[in-house]
């Protein structure tokens, strides 16, 4: 019986993707080598716990779409957003809420 989940190097090529940065400068913030995110995407290679845990951190990936594939995950945009400002520091939230005001005021009144 085929798998037909994504590979473990096929989330995270997909989730870098998605993310818009390269290998070479993913693999600057997660303390590799950049080869060894060809391997980990390409080859199969199996990442260490420390490895994965950076990986699903820089990449806001959703820890059930490795461990649980077989349940499908809606992910959203608002879902995305969501997972990326886990990450920011707090003058980066100011700078996020203060856009979000500034979109919705800008939007029409109905």
């Amino acid at each position: 019986m085929q798998n037909q989940y994504e590979t473990l190097g096929d989330i995270i090529k997909n989730a870098r993707m998605k993310a818009d940065i390269t290998v070479e400068k993913l693999a600057v913030k997660i303390g590799v080598t950049d080869r060894y995110i060809y391997r980990i995407e390409n080859e199969g290679k199996k990442p260490s716990y420390d490895i994965l845990y950076k990986l699903i951190r820089e990449l806001s990936i959703l820890p059930d779409q490795i461990f649980f594939p077989e349940k499908q995950i809606e992910d959203s945009e608002m879902g995305s957003l969501v997972r990326m400002m886990y990450n920011c520091d707090e003058r980066s939230m100011q700078i996020i809420k203060a856009t979000v005001r500034a979109a919705l005021d800008s939007q029409p009144r109905e």
